[in-house]
């Protein structure tokens, strides 16, 4: 955990609230004030867990652009690529993984994304995976 997650934790809660609520102003402005978008809050999560998970676009996009650590794992070793296919977020699964988010990461439960993805019954997001893996192949991108 970084020296700034531990030093403000009200400002970490409020970059996680930012992502969460869809705010990229407010995630900006924070971001500008020196609060590091890698910051992780008391359960590990970070600003991209929160916006994967509430399937947030923009703030994704602004986040990968910023190069955080896409597979950062919270305490329970779920990356945010878990939290998006396991609430059926296709678009913001495939910009994640066409932006270098891990297939393999297994959660504390051994599980991957994609079998969260089945766990929830999001067949969506597998055919998502899938066809996004395939563009990569046909691309000649690397798959991690």
């Amino acid at each position: 955990m970084g020296a700034e997650a531990v030093g403000e934790p009200e400002k970490v809660d409020d970059l996680l609230d930012a992502a969460r609520y869809n705010d990229i102003d407010d995630l900006k402005s924070l971001a500008f004030d020196g609060v590091s978008l890698n910051s992780r809050d008391s359960q590990g999560r970070t600003a991209l867990h929160m916006a994967a998970a509430n399937g947030h676009m923009s703030i994704v996009e602004y986040l990968i652009s910023q190069g955080v650590d896409i597979n950062a794992l919270n305490e329970e070793n779920n990356a945010p690529l878990h939290w998006a296919c396991l609430n059926g977020h296709i678009e913001v699964v495939k910009k994640m993984i066409l932006a270098g988010a891990s297939l393999s990461l297994l959660n504390r439960y051994e599980r991957t994304p994609m079998d969260e993805a089945i766990g929830a019954g999001k067949m969506e997001i597998i055919d998502a995976i899938n066809t996004t893996v395939a563009q990569m192949e046909l691309e000649n991108t690397h798959v991690a």
